[in-house]
């Protein structure tokens, strides 16, 4: 293997100090202009690779940050990651970014290959079987800032970033119930999750408040996959008294279930109004056009990391609150009102 190069070779070859190497390199104010050009001509030409890494060790920082997701193959997912990323290369950080795949053994792993990295702050959503932030506790005894986005869980120990998820799944099924819809049934995700717990009170809050009773045989808890929505239809249409409105807490199962329920003769909106929730981009390509919940995933991305490198930079303490909350908005489109002939 070929001997990496370091400032002491450069600095043989050139007959200078290393310090004046060094400090070449670094683009030190002390070095003359033509010094530096020498010597980092000389660097090239030699295969020199600066130690980045060392020398964050040196001053405590790797500028790194961590970023801990479900899963990678989403559209919400890649929203965030895409704004995280625009704010940390604007402020000169990387980002080292896994996925626990639903599994907090695997989100377990994450959390320690993130640790012994020495990220200097950590971003996460948790995975639908993650019961508490144990494996988190090594980050918080360091002072290193830990920050939960979207499925967060509640500790005075870390901020989180979410949207008012209740309202949202309240003004989706108030949406639903103004449309004169009398049973609207609710498919939705692992309640263990703030997202859908939430989302599940807000249905359940409308339904009272229309004075409509809450029947737990219209409450669906699934994986939200695009297999969930196929079955979902094909149980709706066996059912004698089917549903009139539906409220899936996910665009890409509530397209799949959609495009089944044609299949099987089914009109929307007329015979089933549904609403959907993320504005994933699949939701304008269906037909009818899915009502859904606008969820600003790429907002979301940037206040996480921008409020994480802000606190990292001493510009803001994010202990100081426990939870930022974004606005989201219900857009309403075809599969659930008629469309002008």
């Amino acid at each position: 293997m070929e001997k990496e190069v370091t400032i002491y070779d450069i600095a043989k070859r050139l007959n200078y100090s290393p310090a004046t190497v060094s400090r070449a390199l670094n683009d030190h104010p002390a070095i003359k202009i033509n010094t530096k050009d020498i010597i980092t001509s000389m660097a090239r030409e030699m295969g020199y690779r600066s130690n980045t890494f060392a020398s964050n060790l040196r001053r405590q920082r790797t500028n790194t940050i961590g970023v801990i997701v479900p899963r990678l193959n989403s559209n919400f997912v890649s929203c965030v990651l895409a704004g995280m990323e625009k704010v940390a290369n604007e402020a000169g950080y990387n980002l080292i970014i896994t996925q626990s795949l639903e599994s907090v053994t695997k989100e377990k792993a994450n959390a320690q290959t993130m640790f012994n990295s020495r990220v200097d702050g950590l971003l996460v959503s948790v995975a639908y079987d993650t019961e508490d932030i144990e494996h988190f506790s090594s980050f918080i005894n360091k002072g290193i800032p830990l920050l939960f986005f979207d499925r967060v869980i509640a500790t005075d120990q870390s901020t989180s970033i979410v949207i008012d998820n209740a309202k949202a799944g309240y003004e989706a099924t108030v949406h639903l119930l103004k449309l004169g819809r009398q049973r609207i049934m609710h498919v939705t995700g692992n309640l263990k999750r703030n997202v859908y717990a939430d989302r599940l009170k807000g249905y359940r809050q409308a339904l009272e408040d229309y004075n409509l009773p809450f029947d737990e045989r219209l409450v669906l808890v699934t994986d939200l996959s695009q297999e969930v929505g196929v079955q979902v239809a094909k149980q709706i249409c066996k059912m004698q008294e089917r549903p009139d409105g539906l409220f899936i807490t996910n665009d890409l199962c509530a397209v799949s279930c959609m495009t089944t329920l044609k299949q099987a003769g089914l009109s929307i909106p007329d015979d089933i109004a549904i609403v959907g929730f993320n504005d994933d981009p699949v939701s304008q390509v269906i037909e009818p056009a899915l009502t859904t919940i606008h969820y600003p995933g790429r907002e979301m991305g940037e206040v996480a990391a921008k409020s994480l490198i802000n606190h990292l930079n001493g510009l803001m303490d994010i202990q100081a609150t426990n939870t930022i909350i974004l606005r989201s908005e219900l857009i309403v489109r075809g599969s659930s009102q008629k469309q002008p002939k």
